[in-house]
């Protein structure tokens, strides 16, 4: 029997800063006119995909399907899923925020920590994104935020559709408004907001703050982390190899006509950014397109993707 993509159906979530691109871009039906993140790869209990196909597995939450046929993820005693993956529609600012280690996470929130990495699907003109700070020391960083010196603590940066950014635990960040990202994550929830820039809800009430974990997590000073970015054409068709770290490596596959990957992960998350095709394992063919997320499971060595695709792809390290 030949070995088949897992397809997926997202969790919608619901934002304070979320709008409607996920239905006019990706064509998800929404709840609402705020929906912030489609949750599209995901085992976390606040929001976990449901398998849509192959039909015998249909219907089950992938982390059920994770723990019950761990051969298909070439995993022996399955503990967390390892990663997450998000499209995130930011019609308005995310809060600035900071995410812990697996150490800190585990000890106060009872979760991985969250190192997470963005590739940039759209971008109004002159979008930025917050990355980084400019205090020196944790004094500085806590005087700037008292003191409400947000322009002159926080780094902000343009952005334009194509950009990755890697953002490892302990960096101050923030998504601004007008952008659409594809974020690539470990399997946690965990936030520490530094400033929401003193909004409130519809009840009129300002969201919690964590300026003592976000002291203790942080970066301090920030330092751009590196990337080894590197992309090999293949005729019309490209492979990019945007990062490698301790938790999940991330490419970006660009199909024109046809592309041979092969594959290094026990298996690979895959979310189809754009277009229309075909991907084949072994010998058989399945129709993919814009907006579907899948995962390639275990013991496939190569595929063969045909059409006009963008996709962003994943697997996790050991």
């Amino acid at each position: 029997m030949s070995i088949e993509p897992i397809f997926l159906t997202p969790v919608l979530q619901d934002k304070l800063w979320g709008g409607k691109k996920l239905q006019t871009e990706f064509g998800f039906d929404l709840p609402s006119d705020t929906v912030g993140e489609a949750w599209v790869i995901s085992t976390h209990p606040h929001g976990e995909s449901t398998v849509s196909s192959p039909e015998q597995y249909a219907g089950m939450g992938l982390n059920d399907l994770y723990h019950q046929h761990p051969e298909l993820f070439g995993v022996d005693e399955p503990g967390t899923f390892p990663l997450l993956t998000k499209i995130l529609d930011a019609k308005d600012d995310l809060s600035v925020q900071v995410h812990p280690d697996d150490v800190y996470g585990q000890e106060h929130e009872g979760e991985l920590g969250k190192t997470e990495c963005w590739f940039v699907i759209s971008a109004d003109e002159d979008a930025t994104i917050i990355y980084g700070h400019n205090a020196r020391t944790e004094e500085e960083f806590r005087r700037l935020v008292e003191a409400g010196e947000w322009d002159e603590l926080l780094r902000e940066v343009p952005v334009k559709a194509g950009d990755f950014f890697y953002v490892p635990h302990g960096t101050i960040h923030a998504i601004k408004g007008g952008i659409t990202i594809l974020e690539t994550q470990q399997n946690s929830d965990t936030t520490y907001r530094v400033y929401d820039y003193n909004r409130t809800d519809k009840d009129g009430n300002t969201r919690e703050l964590h300026l003592e974990d976000s002291i203790a997590v942080s970066n301090i000073p920030h330092i751009d982390p590196a990337t080894q970015q590197q992309e090999d054409r293949v005729g019309m068709s490209a492979i990019t190899h945007y990062l490698t770290n301790e938790y999940f490596s991330v490419y970006r596959w660009q199909i024109r006509d046809q592309l041979v990957v092969d594959l290094t992960g026990d298996y690979t998350l895959v979310t189809v950014l754009d277009g229309q095709g075909m991907i084949k394992i072994d010998r058989e063919s399945y129709p993919v397109e814009k907006a579907q997320s899948f995962i390639i499971p275990h013991g496939v060595s190569s595929v063969t993707l045909f059409g006009d695709l963008d996709i962003i792809a994943s697997n996790p390290e050991s």
